[in-house]
């Protein structure tokens, strides 16, 4: 089984770059599934119903999310309707919207870090609940984990090897050179990188980002422009054993 995970998307140019180069992939690939980080997807900031509907156009089977999903508050009462977007699963109990879901025989989990990113529910604890807890689940688990500590996002790989398919980093928007199979057959990543403008800083206007370094003043900010990056990865899974067999990086630039 081939899954592909794209990385943050950061706006329109994000968007973009999944409507021109995600059909290609598909068919070169013949992709089972794509799964892509979607909490910047709406002018860097959140998720709104139309740009979500944008990016699933595109071809991407499931959205991840993080910290940001609440940017957008039009989006909160699709959160637990029939689009398949997740927040992260180690929100408290009563908050909106779902941390996993399970289509096309693989499960997708999406978790969020503690270290220099919030106070949220553990979410090592809350992963360890959700394997006790949904017995009839599929033998392909993908977690993305958003986070902001390497160490963070390894000891969560190290943590869930042999459990799961594949942990995947998100939220830093700097793609990583350790792709790897754990030793007890998980794929790791500990960013997959963005898919976002390149001549910015971390997908934003880099003028706006440094005077907010050199001032100390709050200002907004404004998603990058010119040329954009796709990164993602692409996980190649037994669907029996649920071991994963490969994890490759996938980077392309668009215009």
């Amino acid at each position: 089984m081939l899954i592909l995970a794209v990385g943050d998307i950061i706006g329109k140019p994000g968007r973009q770059a999944m409507q021109e180069l995600l059909p290609g992939l598909r068919q070169q690939y013949k992709l089972d599934m794509v799964i892509a980080n979607g909490e910047n997807v709406a002018g860097g900031l959140g998720l709104t119903p139309t740009t979500a509907k944008e990016v699933f156009d595109a071809g991407v089977d499931v959205l991840t999310s993080g910290n940001h999903i609440w940017a957008q508050k039009e989006i909160i009462p699709y959160l637990d309707g029939e689009m398949p977007i997740l927040r992260p699963l180690n929100y408290p109990p009563s908050v909106p919207g779902r941390g996993y879901l399970i289509n096309s025989q693989v499960m997708v989990v999406n978790l969020i870090g503690r270290t220099f990113i919030g106070n949220f529910d553990c979410p090592f604890r809350a992963m360890d609940q959700l394997l006790a807890e949904v017995k009839h689940r599929p033998p392909v688990i993908i977690v993305d984990f958003h986070a902001e500590a390497t160490s963070e996002k390894v000891a969560m790989g190290r943590y869930l090897d042999g459990r799961v398919s594949a942990v995947l980093g998100t939220h830093t928007h700097v793609g990583t050179i350790d792709t790897q199979i754990l030793p007890q057959g998980t794929a790791y990543v500990t960013d997959i990188g963005m898919t976002g403008p390149i001549n910015s800083v971390i997908g934003d206007d880099t003028e706006a980002v440094l005077q907010r370094f050199l001032t100390i003043i709050p200002t907004r900010l404004f998603v990058g422009k010119g040329k954009t990056i796709f990164n993602a990865v692409l996980v190649n899974v037994d669907e029996k054993s649920g071991k994963a067999l490969s994890i490759d990086r996938i980077s392309r630039e668009v215009l």
